[in-house]
């Protein structure tokens, strides 16, 4: 695949419809950065995004990627394939998320321990302190990488469901 191809593809088929950067970021629900990145040949859309643009320019998906019209339509069978790539690699991202969000359940556990034992008389039992230092120290860098993953990574699972919802 040649990247700068495409990207030119991409520009032109976005003045073809009279469109800026802005305008055509706002359609597929990306910065008008991101376009620019995609035009210069610097990155490629994700697969969910391609086939919203190859939709909304009613073109055949192959065409995009090979940075030129072909004049045939994509096989239904084809697209149909494709569709259910997005929909497993969705699945797969919502497995990480479900993953993420049991650390996050397991860091609050951790915390509300150390804090119990910190606020009784247990805290006075070294070794039940020393747990409870263990529990807090767990729970706050549970805490810390959830926050690191899912900031950017959320966002992105919206952004895909939002796409998958608004072609059904």
């Amino acid at each position: 695949m040649n990247q700068q191809k495409i990207g030119e593809f991409l520009k032109e088929l976005r003045k073809q419809k009279g469109l800026t950067q802005e305008q055509f970021a706002e359609i597929v629900n990306v910065s008008n950065r991101t376009v620019s990145r995609w035009e210069n040949g610097n990155n490629l859309p994700d697969l969910d995004i391609l086939i919203e643009i190859s939709d909304y320019y009613e073109i055949d998906l192959r065409e995009l990627l090979n940075g030129e019209k072909k004049g045939e339509k994509m096989h239904k069978e084809v697209e149909e394939t494709v569709l259910k790539a997005v929909a497993y690699t969705n699945n797969k991202t919502e497995r990480y998320t479900r993953g993420i969000h049991w650390l996050l359940l397991a860091g609050v556990v951790f915390w509300f321990t150390a804090q119990l034992i910190q606020h009784t008389e247990l805290a006075q039992i070294t070794i039940i302190s020393n747990f409870s230092e263990f529990a807090e120290g767990a729970a706050c860098g549970l805490l810390v990488c959830v926050i690191i993953v899912t900031s950017r990574y959320g966002k992105r699972l919206r952004d895909f469901k939002k796409r998958l919802l608004k072609r059904q």
